[in-house]
C-alpha cells in the first residue's frame, strides 16, 4: 500500500531564555493509543495540534473529503490497523466510482463506512470483546453498555493482533488469538472476583448467562455444564465463556447496541458520556433511532450523523 500522508506542525515552539523554568512555553507532546502502528495525536502543552496533511512533494492539502485518506480512516479507526493493499482499493473504488456524483458519493461513503463494522473482521474482534465484557459483567453501573472505550481498545488490539482477514493463514491467526484472549480474561482480578474457583459449573454458567442477557436455551446451558463440569480448569472456563460470548442469540441482541457504542469509540474517540455529553441521552437516542428502522444504519441515518458532526471532522 502507498504511503501518502506527511504531517507538518506550523508552530513556533520558543521560549524566551529570560524566563524562569516555570514560564517556559509547553513541550509538543505526541500522544498515541498504539504507538507501533496508528497516527498520533499531537499535543502542545494540553493543547491538541492539527497536522497540515500534505500530498508528498506538493503544496496539496489531505483532507477527510479525500476517499484514500477518508478510506485509510476507516481501518485505523475500527480495525485498529492500516490497510491492505487489496481492501484499500476495493474501499476506495466503491466511492471513487460514483465519479464527480456528489449524491452517490455521499451515500457510498457511509455505506464503506458501515461496512467496517459489519466485516467478518470487526466482528470476530471487537464485537465479540464487547460480547465477552457482557457475558463476564453485564453493563456498567448507571451505563446501558458493558465495556468503556480504555478498556475495549487495548482488548481489541490484543484479540486482533496480525489479523488480516482473507490473508494467508488468517483464520488459524484469529483463532489463536481468541483461544489466548480468553484464558487471560478469565484470569483477570474482577473476573476472579466475580466468578471465584468455588463456584459450582452450574453457577458459573447460570451467571454468565444471567450477566448476558439469558441468550442460552435449556439445552445450550446443560451442554456447557456438562463441559465444565469434565474440565474445571482455566482453559475450561475460557471455553465457557467464549461459547456465552459467540452465542448467535447474544449477538443478535447487542448488535444494534454496540454499532451506536462504536460510532462514538471510533469516530469520537471517547465514551458516550464524556467530552460534550455528560450523560447516555445522546447514546440512548441514537440506538432508539437504530431500533426504530430495524437495524438499517442508513435509513436511521447514524453514520452520516456522525460523519458529518463537527466533532469527527474536527479531527483531522
Amino acid at each position: 500500500m502507498r504511503k501518502f500522508i506527511v504531517a507538518v506542525i506550523a508552530l513556533t515552539l520558543c521560549a524566551p531564555a529570560a524566563l524562569s523554568q516555570s514560564q517556559q512555553a509547553p513541550t509538543l507532546r505526541i500522544v498515541t493509543e498504539d504507538g507501533n502502528r496508528l497516527p498520533a495525536d499531537l499535543l502542545y502543552g494540553n493543547t491538541r495540534v492539527k497536522p497540515v496533511r500534505l500530498r508528498p512533494g506538493t503544496n496539496t492539502p489531505i483532507t477527510i473529503a479525500d476517499t484514500d485518506f477518508f478510506v485509510q480512516q476507516q481501518y485505523v479507526d475500527f480495525l485498529s490497523r492500516f490497510p491492505d493493499a487489496s481492501g484499500f482499493a476495493h474501499w476506495q473504488n466503491v466511492i471513487d466510482s460514483c465519479g464527480a456524483n456528489a449524491q452517490c458519493r455521499e451515500v457510498n461513503r457511509i455505506n464503506v463506512s458501515g461496512a467496517f463494522f459489519l466485516a467478518i473482521e470487526f466482528q470476530e474482534t471487537g464485537f465479540l470483546v464487547y460480547r465477552f465484557h457482557k457475558a463476564a459483567f453485564g453493563n456498567l453501573p448507571g451505563a446501558p453498555v458493558p465495556v468503556r472505550r480504555e478498556v475495549f481498545m487495548p482488548d481489541t488490539r490484543a484479540i486482533s493482533n496480525g489479523v488480516v482477514v482473507l490473508a494467508e493463514g488468517w483464520e488459524a491467526k484469529l483463532e489463536s488469538n481468541k483461544v489466548a484472549f480468553a484464558q487471560g480474561f478469565v484470569q483477570r482480578p474482577e473476573f476472579a472476583a466475580a466468578f471465584p474457583s468455588s463456584m459450582t459449573p452450574a453457577e458459573f454458567v447460570d451467571q454468565l448467562n444471567t450477566r448476558a442477557g439469558g441468550p442460552l436455551d435449556g439445552t445450550e446451558r446443560q451442554n456447557l455444564i456438562n463441559e465444565l463440569t469434565a474440565n474445571n480448569t482455566t482453559a475450561g472456563r475460557a471455553s465457557v465463556l467464549r461459547k456465552v460470548a459467540e452465542d448467535s442469540t447474544l449477538a443478535d441482541a447487542e448488535k444494534n447496541k454496540a454499532f451506536v457504542l462504536m460510532q462514538y469509540f471510533g469516530y469520537l474517540k471517547r465514551n458516550p458520556n464524556e467530552g460534550q455529553d455528560s450523560d447516555w441521552a445522546g447514546y440512548n437516542f441514537w440506538l432508539g433511532n437504530l431500533n426504530a428502522f430495524g437495524g438499517n444504519f442508513v435509513q436511521a441515518e447514524l453514520v452520516k450523523a456522525f460523519l458529518q458532526s463537527v466533532e469527527y471532522n474536527s479531527r483531522f
